[in-house]
């Protein structure tokens, strides 16, 4: 009987190729980037003395409290880049005023709520990145990521009734959708472009 010969049951497979010293390289300048992007927020302003300060600090973390491997598999847009950081910089105006004006309105009792939110895109960046910019908007607080289940659990200002549950959430899921486009790859893309758990907040 002939017939192609199946391989031995110890014959090696294929070789695995790593990531490479390139590739780990290029993961330690991102983590950098985004280490020098949030000191920026954190310090509401852009400066030299800032961006400088932010590399000395994000260096300093990956040095001496590494974190763990996290492999950038995706693609920088800068179109999409620009426009998230706009929105981001509208929104964190917008949520601002708002805390303020609850600050100041006398008798005005804010309720707040626990929401979880399941993210399309569980990696551990999309994660990190998700859950860092929507701590930066006033009005919101990450509490637990389920690394896991790919959760985010967030405590959320001033919600009176389910339907502000609801804008919440797709607050947070809009928020990771443009930062998917900015930095993610055509897979992932296409994973947050094809949910349908939107609704009338595609931006």
């Amino acid at each position: 009987m002939t017939g192609t010969p199946e391989p031995a049951p110890d014959a090696p497979g294929p070789p695995v190729v790593g990531r490479g010293r390139l590739g780990r390289w290029r993961d330690q300048v991102v983590a950098l980037g985004w280490l020098v992007v949030v000191w920026n927020l954190l310090w509401g302003d852009i400066t030299w003395a800032n961006v400088i300060g932010g590399l000395l600090v994000g260096g300093a973390v990956l040095v001496f409290y590494p974190l763990p491997a996290v492999s950038f598999g995706g693609r920088l847009r800068p179109g999409a880049l620009l426009v998230f950081a706009g929105r981001f910089v509208v929104e964190l105006v917008s949520a601002s005023l708002h805390v303020a004006r609850i600050a100041v309105q006398p008798g005005y009792r804010p309720r707040g709520a626990i929401i979880g939110v399941q993210l399309r895109v569980p990696s551990d960046l999309n994660l990190a990145l998700t859950a860092e910019a929507v701590s930066l908007v006033p009005g919101t607080l990450i509490l637990e990521v389920d690394r896991d289940a790919g959760m985010l659990y967030l405590h959320v200002l001033d919600t009176h009734r389910p339907a502000d549950l609801e804008v919440a959430r797709q607050r947070t899921l809009t928020l990771e959708r443009r930062i998917i486009r900015a930095v993610g790859s055509a897979a992932e893309l296409r994973r947050v472009e094809a949910d349908p758990s939107e609704k009338g907040t595609r931006s």
